[in-house]
């Protein structure tokens, strides 16, 4: 787990990144606002916890400048109790408030649970077939580790038969799946994104197999590598 704080050399912060080095968490500090901001969007992080009863803050510019943060790193936001329009915003934001004062281990079971649930979101989001990786909530897909340009009806059609991985798809759901991608789409059209689509992905070791009369289907990516070996 990697975990941000933003501090300012208070005993808190340095209690706090002690205890989640115990637990086992790579922890890394920021020592203005500005900073915080700036490393958030340069490496990627399990977690951002930010007090924002530290003078370093200005609570309401740092909230606003880590918006875009917020969908795929879970933001954790510790207050005074008194600071309640503070906690109000970040609330509307998306993050999770934990009011001072409170015990260490109240904040490491709010830490764990937190990272649980990014996680979980995290594994919907992700389709996985042999060395392909799609992100369907960032749409950007992997393909051996390097990334793969895909046009959006190759996205629309790969998408669809991830999703259905190892299960015959109908030209029918492919057509209705890239309705949004523009004008209704013709069985010849659906083939041709498929076959570049094969182009882009048998030298990988991933098969689209054509099922006669009926549509597709996504083989396992092991059975075609298997296969490539034994000829």
């Amino acid at each position: 787990m990697r975990i941000l704080i933003l501090e300012d050399g208070s005993w808190v912060a340095d209690e706090l990144a002690r205890m989640l080095r115990r637990q086992g968490c790579a922890v890394e500090l920021a020592r203005s606002s500005e900073q915080a901001v700036r490393t958030a969007a340069a490496q990627t992080f399990d977690l951002l916890i930010l007090d924002l009863s530290l003078r370093v803050v200005d609570g309401a510019r740092l909230l606003r400048a880590l918006e875009d943060q917020r969908d795929r790193v879970p933001l954790l936001v510790l207050t005074a109790r008194e600071q309640v329009d503070e906690r109000v915003q970040a609330l509307e934001l998306g993050a999770d408030c934990l009011a001072e004062p409170f015990a260490m281990p109240e904040l490491a079971a709010r830490v764990r649970a937190l990272i649980r649930r990014s996680r979980s979101r995290e594994d919907a989001r992700r389709l996985v077939h042999g060395p392909l990786v799609v992100d369907s909530d960032a749409r950007r897909a992997y393909l051996a580790g390097e990334p793969l340009a895909l046009v959006p009806r190759e996205w629309a059609v790969l998408e669809v038969l991830l999703r259905q991985a190892e299960r015959v798809v109908s030209k029918e759901s492919i057509s209705q799946s890239i309705a949004g991608c523009g004008k209704p789409v013709s069985a010849n059209t659906i083939e041709t994104y498929v076959s570049r689509l094969r182009a882009k992905l048998e030298p990988a070791g991933i098969r689209i197999r054509t099922v006669h009369r009926v549509g597709y289907m996504l083989e396992a990516a092991h059975e075609f590598r298997a296969a490539a070996a034994a000829s």
